[in-house]
C-alpha cells in the first residue's frame, strides 16, 4: 500500500529510527538491540583511555562503566519485549567489555562471575529486569483513566480457532468445591 503526501509517494520501510530507537515492522527489536550494543561500544571506545589504563583501579573502571557505557546500552530497554537471544547478545557484549577492561581474554579461562566481582558490576540481565519492573511500577501508579491503564481493561476476542491443548491454570486443575 502506497502512502502519498501532497502528491509525493512515500516509500515503505521495514524499520526506521525514532527518538534513538529503531522501530521495526512486526514489533521486533532485533535491530534496536544491535543498535544499542553498537552505541555502547562507541561509548566504550571513547572512554577506552580510562578503561584500558592499567594504572586505574578496577573498581573505578567498574564505576565508570556503570555510569557511562551501560546506560547507553540499556536506553529504552524497559519497554522492550525481550527474548532470551536479545539478553544473550547483551551479556556477550558486556562480558567482552569487562574482560577487556581487566586485561583478560577468553583463553585465560577466568569465570564471568570472577570478572564481575573484580569490577563490581552486576549482570546486565538483572539490570534490564530492574528497569522493566521500575517502569511497570510507574504504569501501575497512573490513574485508571490514563490511556496506558485503559489498555489493561481491553477484552480481545480470539478470531482464530485455537489448536492443541489449552493452557493449564490453577482454576482448571483444582477440584471445584460443591
Amino acid at each position: 500500500m502506497d502512502v502519498s503526501l501532497e502528491s509525493q509517494v512515500i516509500q515503505s520501510r521495514d524499520s526506521f529510527k525514532y527518538l534513538g530507537s529503531v522501530i521495526q515492522e512486526g514489533g521486533e527489536i532485533d535491530e534496536d538491540v544491535t543498535h544499542r550494543i553498537e552505541v555502547g561500544w562507541m561509548k566504550w571506545r571513547l572512554a577506552s583511555g580510562v578503561l584500558c589504563d592499567k594504572r586505574v583501579p578496577l573498581t573505578l573502571k567498574g564505576k565508570f562503566y556503570k555510569a557511562v557505557v551501560r546506560p547507553t546500552m540499556m536506553y529504552g530497554a524497559e519497554c522492550w519485549p525481550v527474548k532470551k537471544s536479545h539478553i544473550q547478545k547483551m551479556k556477550v557484549a558486556e562480558m567482552r567489555m569487562l574482560r577487556w577492561m581487566c586485561g583478560h581474554c577468553r583463553m585465560d579461562k577466568i569465570r564471568n562471575d570472577d570478572i564481575r566481582e573484580k569490577v563490581c558490576v552486576a549482570p546486565i540481565d538483572d539490570k534490564m529486569r530492574e528497569a522493566r519492573l521500575r517502569w511497570f511500577g510507574h504504569i501501575q501508579r497512573r490513574s485508571l483513566d490514563a490511556p496506558v491503564r485503559r489498555c489493561e481493561r481491553l477484552v480481545v476476542e480470539a478470531s482464530l480457532l485455537l489448536r492443541g491443548r489449552g493452557k493449564v491454570c490453577v482454576h482448571t486443575t483444582l477440584p471445584r468445591p460443591h
